[in-house]
């Protein structure tokens, strides 16, 4: 796998699933860069156990056919390496593919990457051409393209609905899983957020060790000033099917009291969004929490 990134990591764990043999090879410093690194981490953690071998700070330098099988020659800890594969799989990012659609025939501009340029509506410079999806950049996602595609049909109808501050969340289907909506505790440090990050660890969730998966972690990044969630992080099994509370809870303007007061069913793995909005108070029943002061 050239590419250590969501869909590099995905496919690569698909495969070792099945049995091959995994190396991936990964430029940067670490695998799924701009992922938070607390929820990262166990997805790197368990990929160690079941990949062959994960090389960051590697660059794939040739590759050619050698019979049925490819050579790759790369640079790896200072080391030039050459070795053969059955199969090499490059995930190192995606490119509009527009060449062909005759939009030179048209006022549609596109970006220095080859994006289609739209507004808030989904419309672009063209009056009768708008665009959606990945076509149009931003987070190349399909839920992301629905939205866009309900935003461009009520333009066509006269509606005003926009594309400005609508919640994405984001699933990588790895395993574990890793799904995130929000700001997260890297983005409001480099915007200078003053935020409160808490954390509830699956190993306190009994669910989560009924299903011998407690590697998972629940992570709320709140604003300390009106309680309110900024962000929401997940990571551990069914990650991508928990995640939409916290999308849900970020578009109503909820606070970590909002959650921590709705009752959750237990067991269920959903617990642990209470359990660490809990924490956020410091009266988490399952997690030892320092008790947050409250003003007069």
């Amino acid at each position: 796998m050239v590419g250590g990134g969501y869909i590099g990591m995905e496919l690569g764990t698909v495969y070792a699933t099945l049995g091959s043999q995994v190396v991936v090879v990964e430029a940067a410093e670490n695998i799924l860069t701009g992922a938070d690194p607390d929820l990262a981490r166990p997805i790197a953690n368990r990929a160690a156990q079941r990949f062959k071998e994960i090389r960051t700070r590697a660059k794939v330098l040739d590759m050619a056919t050698k019979g049925p099988q490819i050579r790759v020659v790369l640079e790896w800890n200072g080391e030039r390496l050459e070795e053969l594969y059955d199969r090499v799989l490059v995930s190192v990012g995606r490119v509009p593919n527009a060449d062909d659609l005759g939009l030179e025939n048209t006022r549609v501009t596109r970006d220095d990457k080859g994006f289609i340029e739209v507004d808030e509506y989904q419309q672009t410079q063209d009056p009768a051409i708008l665009a959606i999806g990945d076509i149009a950049g931003g987070v190349l996602l399909a839920h992301k393209a629905s939205r866009e595609a309900r935003i461009a049909v009520e333009r066509i109808l006269g509606e005003s609905a926009t594309a400005d501050d609508f919640i994405i969340p984001a699933v990588v289907f790895t395993d574990p899983e890793l799904a995130w909506c929000g700001v997260t505790e890297a983005e409001a440090r480099a915007k200078g957020l003053e935020v409160e990050v808490v954390k509830f660890p699956w190993s306190a969730s009994g669910r989560a060790l009924t299903f011998d998966r407690p590697d998972g972690m629940t992570k709320l990044v709140v604003d300390p000033a009106t309680e309110r969630v900024l962000g929401v992080g997940i990571v551990g099994h069914g990650a991508g099917e928990l995640i939409a509370e916290g999308v849900l809870a970020i578009e109503m303007g909820a606070t970590a009291m909002d959650l921590a007061l709705s009752v959750h069913p237990h067991p269920t793995l959903s617990e642990t969004m209470m359990e660490c909005a809990e924490v956020f108070y410091g009266h988490a029943t399952h997690a030892i929490a320092r008790r947050r002061k409250r003003e007069a």
